[in-house]
């Protein structure tokens, strides 16, 4: 345990192979009015979220009344 806690892993897991992350988002980049992006921000805040995060939440919660 001692060693576990004085010791970076980083170099080992990506020796091993086993730390390998399956992406299941991509990124994108989208231009947002100010004003829309302050609302999403005031709207994430009462949720303990960021404006991104909460823009994902509404597009994956309405997407499918489009």
């Amino acid at each position: 345990m001692k060693e576990f806690e004085r010791r970076d892993l980083g170099e080992d897991i990506r020796r091993s192979g086993s730390g390998k992350m399956l992406r299941r988002s991509r990124t994108t980049s989208i231009t947002l009015d100010h004003n829309l992006i302050e609302k999403l921000r005031a709207k994430g805040v009462k949720r303990g979220l960021g404006y991104q995060t909460m823009l994902k939440m509404i597009v994956m919660e309405h997407l499918d009344e489009y």
